[in-house]
């Protein structure tokens, strides 16, 4: 050990004794500041180094001190590209990506013959038509990759590659474009048969290439494209090679069987996932390959479970979710000793959950299936995330307390079952637990004080269950909740003020549909971060508070998604099951298929005085339900601000006043109730109020107009029930317009009349003109009946 470390000391002193005999080339140093020059965040170091840009960072040198490698990523670095650059005529390595940078033009880049690495991803190359021409003339250029660069098809790619050749190229990378012609890469790779590695996801391609030429092709990726057709008719079995293969998110059809998979024999990797696809294969097949990650999900697999998985031993990751699988769980899936992700969910799987002695995984995704019985001790202790939600499983969670610390526990999603039984008290043994999803089972019982241990929680979510007691001050200590759900349950108490102090991050707060009582603390409007507010269906009194102005996220309408948390493995995300219910319109939704809700919900409860005039700020909102208080006053004048409302009810309180005209504003109201109030007046015309039907406005007996009965004494109708041409707000249509307008058209007539009588050439022309045409129509008349009786007498 000392002898290596010994080694490893007198090769650093070694570099920096040639390193510091190096000296950099006057001309590239100067070119380097030129560079930096045009951009902000970059600078090369202190004052007695800027003479020796060989010991800049991100600056490799020579050992002659020419600049041989130039690596600038990651450094938030603002501005445009200098063709400074082009002076570094010994460059072989550049990396400038993830930076905020633009240029004009790549010209530059063809002076720079030595260039064999060229990495550009997220710099803005929109404004670059001709990107593809200087690139196709670095003839040693290996590696390129430009992801994220807003590139647009190139004009005339195959005259480019006709008068030059990427012949070292092994490595291209063009994801996250705008491209969508693929002969680019039809003529890029009649060029081109060192290609190794293709990235060309997230563009806007309809077809695959043609990989004639590209035989030795090991990673090949074509997801979230717009490919199309039958998967059977791209070749891909010619590939040979190919290692990683991922087409998922086209729109690609077809059935595969085993003759198209025989020849990739050195696949690890697949990915058909999110295609119409359906795999056709024997019973008894067995794989020419060892995969490693299989991604099949929305590929038609079933019914059966697909045996040949089982010769697979080196899986990481089995997706199969919305497979149309309906059949039991084979006894060889968990006889594995590690699975990073295992996805069986949106099937129709049944029977038992199987004992996992044998297996660990690091998520266990079981969700939406026929699952049935208790849930394995082993269960537990074997996933790190573990989803089981909307299956039949019953039982008791008691056994979560011999989890050990051994395996950190980061979701458990056991939503939508048939659990029953109190929470165990020993969440202290789960430190790194984010996600608990308890909701909708048959557990009772108090929440445990123990759940103040998980410091690291997001989200949880214990609603419609039967647990008892007050919403203890447990909770306080998770002031990382981004979600708390304990709506549908027995709760009592007072809302807790220590909510609004605590847990400021809180997105969604859903105490709905419990026993609470009292007021509303004012310490609720801390909570500025807040989408969805739900109170309602309990017994809360008082008066709605008048700070909701600060809810700072519900006055933004700018779309932000009430929750940014996901897992992620290996580049796929996996949304958490959060399944936290609103009321809306006329029936509960889930959250997670709103993810752009934004609204307030304090109906059902003995809520007094007047609507706050801070509602009119909150214009983000998508949601209103202020019904079955006890609500006066009128109904704010300046709602018509809330431009993206959607959903409004204000039904059975006792609202007085006429509906604010704002209110025939907001296009987007689908759903309106404001039935049982004290309103008055005429409904204001628009297409929009109009379009609900009369139940929407009953209950108010001095409210009238359409849909409702017509108003007494409306100007706009007559004695006899007819409707005036004249409109309501016409209101200066009265004895003077109709005396100008009289007026206006005696001047107008002998403005006419009278020139034509003094104007004895103007009266000429104008007799004449009509004279002609009285001629022309005599004549035309009389040619056309000669015509027709001649053709009725032959």
């Amino acid at each position: 050990m000392k002898l290596k470390i010994l080694q490893l000391l007198l090769f650093l002193c070694m570099k920096l004794l040639v390193s510091a005999e190096i000296r950099c080339i006057e001309r590239e140093r100067q070119a380097l500041l030129q560079f930096s020059g045009n951009l902000s965040g970059l600078t090369w170091g202190s004052e007695e180094d800027k003479g020796e840009c060989c010991n800049w960072y991100g600056v490799e040198c020579t050992s002659t001190g020419h600049v041989f490698d130039l690596d600038l990523s990651y450094m938030y670095l603002r501005g445009k590209i200098s063709p400074a650059l082009r002076e570094l005529q010994n460059l072989e390595y550049l990396t400038l990506k993830d930076n905020n940078l633009t240029i004009d033009n790549l010209n530059w880049l063809s002076d720079i013959s030595s260039l064999s690495y060229l990495d550009l991803s997220g710099v803005d190359l929109r404004a670059v038509t001709n990107w593809l021409q200087p690139i196709a003339k670095l003839s040693s250029l290996e590696e390129l990759f430009l992801s994220g660069c807003q590139l647009r098809d190139p004009p005339s790619a195959f005259d480019v590659f006709a008068n030059s050749s990427l012949s070292s190229l092994s490595s291209l990378d063009l994801s996250h474009n705008e491209l969508t012609s693929i002969s680019t890469f039809d003529s890029m790779f009649n060029f081109s048969g060192t290609l190794i590695y293709l990235n060309l996801s997230g563009n806007q391609l309809k077809r695959l290439p043609k990989f004639e030429q590209v035989f030795n092709l090991r990673y090949l990726f074509l997801s979230s494209n717009s490919l199309e057709g039958t998967i059977t008719e791209h070749n891909l079995a010619n590939l040979t090679q190919l290692r990683e293969l991922d087409l998922s998110s086209n729109s690609l059809e077809g059935t595969i069987t085993e003759h198209h998979l025989a020849n990739l024999t050195q696949l690890k990797k697949l990915d058909f996932s999110f295609n119409n696809v359906s795999f056709n294969l024997s019973i008894d097949w067995i794989p020419t390959f060892q995969l490693e990650i299989i991604r099949l999900s929305h590929c038609n697999m079933g019914p059966y479970f697909p045996n040949w998985i089982q010769k697979q031993n080196s899986l990481s990751e089995l997706s199969l979710s919305f497979a149309g699988i309906s059949d039991t769980l084979p006894n060889w899936l968990w006889n594995r000793s590690f699975m990073e992700y295992l996805d069986l969910s949106h099937n129709n799987i049944s029977g038992r959950m199987p004992d996992l002695t044998m297996s660990i995984y690091e998520i266990l995704d079981l969700s939406y299936n026929n699952l049935s019985g208790p849930i394995p001790l082993s269960v537990f202790r074997h996933s790190a995330n573990l989803r089981l939600s909307k299956n039949l499983l019953s039982g008791s969670i008691s056994n979560l307390c011999t989890i050990s610390e051994r395996l950190p526990v980061q979701a458990l999603v056991l939503s939508n079952n048939q659990l029953d039984g109190e929470l165990p008290g020993c969440w202290m043994n789960m430190h790194d637990l984010t996600v608990l999803d308890l909701a909708n089972n048959k557990l009772s019982g108090k929440i445990p004080p123990s759940l103040s241990t998980l410091r690291f929680l997001s989200i949880l979510h214990l609603g419609n269950n039967n647990f008892t007691g007050e919403l203890g001050s447990c909770l306080k200590n998770c002031k990382r909740l981004k979600k708390l759900d304990v709506g549908g349950n027995k709760l009592t108490g007072k809302i807790p003020a220590w909510i609004g102090t605590h847990l400021r991050g809180l997105a969604v707060l859903n105490l709905r549909f419990n026993s609470f009582h009292g007021s509303i603390p004012l310490t609720i409007c801390y909570l500025t971060v807040v989408h969805v507010l739900d109170l309602s269906r309990n017994n809360i009194s008082g008066k709605i508070p008048r700070c909701l102005n600060n809810f700072t996220s519900l006055a933004q309408n700018d779309g932000s998604p009430i929750l940014d948390r996901n897992i992620w493995l290996e580049g796929q995300q996996i949304e958490d099951d959060d399944n936290a219910l609103v009321q809306w319109k006329g029936q509960e939704s889930e959250y997670k298929r709103l993810k752009n809700m934004k609204g307030i919900d304090l109906s059902s409860n003995k809520l007094v005085g007047t609507i706050p005039q801070a509602f009119s700020d909150l214009k983000g909102l998508l949601f209103i339900n202020l019904s079955r208080n006890h609500l006066t006053g009128n109904i704010i004048s300046n709602i018509g601000q809330l431009d993206t409302l959607e959903w409004l009810d204000l039904s059975r309180n006792q609202l007085s006043g006429e509906i604010p005209s704002g209110l025939a504003n907001l296009h987007f109201l689908s759903f309106l109730d404001l039935a049982y109030n004290n309103l008055t007046g005429k409904i204001p015309l628009s297409t929009q109020l109009q379009s609900f039907n009369s139940s929407t406005y009953i209950g108010n007996d001095k409210l009238c107009g359409d849909p409702l009965a017509e108003c007494p004494h409306d100007p706009s109708v007559t004695n006899h029930g007819k409707v005036n041409i004249v409109e309501e707000d016409d209101r200066f249509i009265n004895r003077d317009f109709y005396f100008c307008m009289i007026f206006g058209f005696i001047i107008g007539f002998w403005v006419v009349v009278g020139t034509l009588v003094l104007k004895h050439s103007w009266r000429h022309s104008y007799f004449k003109f009509w004279n002609n045409i009285g001629n022309w129509m005599y004549v035309t008349t009389k040619i056309n009946m000669t015509r027709f009786k001649r053709k009725i007498l032959s």
